[in-house]
């Protein structure tokens, strides 16, 4: 399981012209599911996402979590992250969980974001959708479990 995570001023996310999800100060996560991941994995990833201290203190050091922050989430559904890129110029996606097992995977993750009692937003699992955002820092992290 990767996440990346980006530190936002502001993010949003459309499908067919229609928005869908948006947050202000907070994270984009996109969550990429590979074939091996477990609800256990994804306890764990959210709880590291929750935790990981990448927003300011008042000494301008990197010591506060989303948590402390009372911050918003995009979680965002990307199966590329999931991609095997070692070798050649084209990604190979047999890593990846498959579509069916990822969106039962991934509606888990989200809902145990919810259950933090932050606000959480999200795309649509599987549609082609245009992310914007506004990367605060610029902040950006690749987390794995």
């Amino acid at each position: 399981m990767k996440a990346l995570i980006q530190r936002v001023s502001s993010s949003q996310v459309k499908v067919d012209g229609k928005l869908v999800g948006s947050v202000e100060k907070g994270l984009l996560v996109f969550l990429g599911l590979e074939k091996q991941d477990t609800r256990p994995m994804a306890d764990k990833m959210i709880n590291k996402i929750i935790s990981y201290r990448l927003f300011p203190d008042q000494n301008q050091k990197m010591n506060l979590s989303l948590k402390d922050i009372n911050g918003e989430i995009l979680i965002i559904s990307q199966f590329t992250l999931a991609a095997d890129t070692k070798n050649g110029t084209r990604a190979g996606f047999s890593t990846a969980m498959p579509p069916l097992d990822a969106e039962s995977l991934y509606d888990y993750f989200v809902e145990n974001a919810r259950s933090s009692g932050l606000k959480v937003e999200t795309g649509i699992f599987g549609a082609d959708m245009k992310v914007s955002l506004v990367n605060d820092g610029p902040v950006t992290f690749l987390l794995e479990v």
